[in-house]
């Protein structure tokens, strides 16, 4: 399941409480889960339907019992590791609390360590994280994205004093995560701490949403009415990204028809080494290809201080960068991996069983699918290389006559021609006949060449052997 936060107005925690609660996260759930924190005494949790510029949505609320201390970054993670809470809430709670330290280590210049939280160590604070992850956790997202985040502008008041917004953590949290940002014209706070931590912690990725087919919405209201639906909305759903396969209600390549061109989105990993193996590079490809991934290829590469090293880069699905990159971090001596989409256009495809003296092998058929034109036609190379093993024959024997008989066929005119169809082998041999009475009359010309040739010089030969060498590389 791939989520994808829309945030037209911003984020903050309790935007993101409400939007899991709006899309079917049980509220009681929540609350039972919370209070094994250990802090019952101190909140209860509320939710009830409002309306933004007329539409509904869910708005929950944090009601406070009593003010809370004011808590350490060790005091929360101690809270957070003592919950008997999943291993995927309790990580992700954690590893947002410790960006945020991060962000206000930096805002104050101090270790992280020595960080005395606010707000953001506040009750509130610490069930809209602890919260959302749990919300997550029950919706089973596996990959979480986001859209770019508004600024918002003006100013607000917080412990130090009134401060510009986007306020000083705010801004130094979207720097660590490099988040597109923009100016939507609103004058106020859109994006909090808290808010922003969730988002650049758990987001794999900020820009449009990725391809998925969308099957559950909630939106999450937040505090007050704005110039636009003050709404944090969450789509759900999954990826549409599987391998383009003819529909029950699609035409297949044998009787085509114009379906819609295949656009997929893919994201690209890169990371580069210079002290890895060659036998630890061949089991991360192992590992990589099982794990899911698309492609995985390398190239030869010169490092800083003139060093080769190898480029490794993954092709995979959206909702595989985790996996792939745990991999990466996992098999290789890597200290980051880099990642961008990129968008491909894939032709339609099918495999279809034919028939061949030696056992049956499956052709793969591609067409486009925009104007039903056939391009290739090709055998699996499993199926070649099975039947080569059990007749004890050349594999390059079954390929030719698995493209012969494919061709052989009335359906498969359509198909343009492979530069690789070869004729099958007694169909061969009659060809060849056809053709000695040429190849005798090429011998004898090219016996009459060499004749001319024999006054040529040495170095004519050494130039041809060169120029013959270089043809061949």
């Amino acid at each position: 399941m791939i989520g994808y936060l829309d945030c037209p107005t911003g984020i903050s925690g309790d935007m993101c409480l409400g939007a899991l609660v709006d899309a079917g996260v049980p509220l009681e759930m929540l609350q039972e889960q919370l209070h094994g924190l250990g802090l019952s005494d101190e909140f209860e949790l509320r939710s009830h339907l409002v309306t933004r510029n007329g539409q509904a949505a869910t708005r929950v609320e944090v009601d406070l019992n009593c003010q809370g201390p004011h808590r350490h970054l060790r005091d929360i993670e101690e809270l957070i590791q003592q919950a008997q809470l999943p291993p995927q809430v309790r990580d992700r709670s954690l590893a947002i609390f410790r960006r945020l330290a991060a962000a206000e280590g930096a805002v104050h210049g101090i270790a992280l360590e020595q960080v005395h939280f606010h707000e953001v160590g506040a009750t509130d604070a610490i069930v809209d994280i602890v919260g959302t992850c749990l919300g997550l956790d029950w919706l089973q997202i596996d990959a979480l994205y986001c859209s770019a985040l508004p600024t918002g502008g003006g100013r607000v008041r917080a412990a130090h004093g009134w401060l510009p917004v986007p306020a000083p953590a705010v801004l130094q949290l979207m720097q660590m995560a490099q988040v597109p940002i923009y100016s939507n014209g609103i004058e106020a706070e859109l994006v909090t701490p808290t808010g922003c931590a969730i988002a650049t912690t758990l987001a794999q990725g900020f820009g449009p949403p990725p391809p998925l087919r969308l099957q559950r919405l909630g939106l999450g209201a937040g505090g007050r009415d704005l110039s636009l639906p003050n709404l944090l909305r969450l789509w759900l759903g999954p990826a549409t990204l599987e391998p383009s396969q003819p529909s029950p209600t699609t035409t297949t390549p044998l009787s085509p028809a114009a379906t819609p061109p295949s656009l997929e989105t893919i994201a690209v990993l890169q990371t580069q080494v210079d002290d890895l193996s060659p036998q630890a590079i061949g089991y991360l490809f192992d590992q990589l290809l099982q794990a899911g991934a698309l492609d995985v290829f390398t190239q030869a590469i010169a490092m800083k201080k003139n060093r080769p090293g190898v480029l490794i880069t993954v092709i995979c699905w959206p909702d595989q960068i985790t996996t792939c990159e745990t991999l990466l971090f996992q098999e290789t001596t890597t200290l980051g991996i880099r990642r961008h989409w990129q968008h491909r256009h894939a032709l339609q495809r099918q495999r279809v069983p034919v028939a061949t003296p030696y056992g049956t092998v499956h052709m793969k058929l591609a067409w486009d699918g925009t104007t039903g034109t056939h391009y290739t036609a090709q055998p699996e190379y499993e199926d070649c290389a099975q039947l080569a093993q059990q007749h004890q024959r050349p594999w390059r024997e079954i390929h030719r006559v698995a493209l012969h008989c494919w061709h052989s066929q009335p359906e498969a005119a359509t198909y343009l021609p492979s530069s690789s169809i070869s004729i099958s082998p007694s169909s061969s041999e009659s060809s060849n006949d056809s053709s000695n009475d040429s190849s005798k009359s090429r011998s004898s010309s090219q016996a009459a060449a060499s004749s001319r040739s024999n006054s040529s010089s040495d170095s004519d030969d050494s130039t041809d052997r060169r120029d013959s060498s270089r043809a061949s590389v």
